[in-house]
């Protein structure tokens, strides 16, 4: 329990002791109960306790923290945890992060032909959450084959912008299944390195692979996606994870590079963040109290309520 007064409690006192002697001298204490009571709640209220909170304040409020999402069809593979799919996975530990890293900013970028910012840098967690909600894997019309080289330029843009702002600590954390099936060759992302101070390279999927849907404009409906092979069947196609081509990202950022196979998988990782995070907040603020003057306020409201009453 702290105390956090209003008014200086000295001051408080003096004008506590001076009404309480008013009152004494002009009716006496019995006729004056209820504007003694009330008087003692102000004085009470005034002192504004504040008790220990599980709430804690978010400390984290000089982080950035960056999204960067594949979602080229691969990341609708059926080989997820959970029976889900890829990018189902890759945004339930965008979630899991955004909560633990609470009073960061959090900026979302997406990737597949071309990149685009969801969202720029905000404090907003909410926003940043329901952004990463829309994503939805390209349609088959329009895939041309994937490339994790497409960030690399906005993302640049966007960390060096980030670096306007000093005291802070940027965090990237590139989401994909490494897959690359338009023939190109990946390219070197240490052009990124200066500009971030942690994060990880997240990747998403098995070698086993699996079937993957996409939404078939002609059809009208999401359909599994199917090629011909060899011999001339018509098949389902499957995407396996590459984890040389992140691990290879990640040497670049010089981050760690991380297989998700649970939602716990960045726990370590999000711990380490938290460890570079500082605040403008004082101790007691980030140790989380809750005021509670406004429960003596109550009672006060009710014996004011029936003073009036006997006027």
């Amino acid at each position: 329990m702290i105390l956090d007064p209003i008014i200086p409690i000295w001051i408080m006192a003096i004008i506590s002791i001076g009404t309480l002697i008013f009152l004494f001298r002009k009716n006496g204490i019995q006729k004056n109960l209820s504007a003694i009571l009330l008087l003692f709640l102000l004085f009470i209220s005034n002192l504004r306790i504040r008790i220990k909170s599980d709430n804690l304040v978010p400390s984290n409020n000089n982080l950035d923290v960056l999204f960067v999402i594949d979602k080229t069809i691969s990341m609708n593979a059926e080989d997820g945890y959970q029976n889900k799919t890829r990018l189902e996975n890759a945004k339930s530990t965008c979630y899991k992060i955004i909560e633990e890293l609470s009073g960061a900013r959090f900026s979302v970028i997406t990737f597949a032909n071309t990149s685009s910012i969801l969202t720029p840098f905000v404090k907003d967690a909410s926003l940043a959450k329901d952004s990463i909600d829309t994503i939805k894997v390209m349609e088959e019309l329009y895939a041309q084959g994937s490339s994790l080289n497409t960030p690399i330029e906005v993302t640049q843009n966007v960390l060096k912008s980030a670096t306007k702002k000093e005291g802070r600590k940027r965090i990237i954390f590139f989401i994909s299944d490494g897959e690359i099936t338009n023939k190109s060759k990946l390219e070197s992302f240490a052009s990124l390195q200066q500009y971030i101070d942690g994060g990880a390279v997240l990747g998403y999927g098995t070698e086993q692979g699996g079937k993957m849907k996409a939404w078939n404009s002609f059809e009208e409906g999401e359909e599994y996606l199917k090629y011909y092979d060899e011999n001339y069947r018509y098949v389902d196609a499957i995407s396996v994870i590459d984890e040389q081509n992140l691990s290879q990202i990640a040497s670049d950022l010089k981050i760690p590079y991380i297989h998700v196979e649970s939602d716990s998988s960045v726990d370590k990782t999000i711990e380490q963040i938290k460890k570079q995070a500082t605040s403008n907040l004082s101790e007691e603020e980030k140790k989380g109290y809750d005021d509670i003057y406004f429960l003596f306020m109550i009672p006060m409201a009710i014996l004011l309520i029936l003073e009036f009453k006997k006027i």
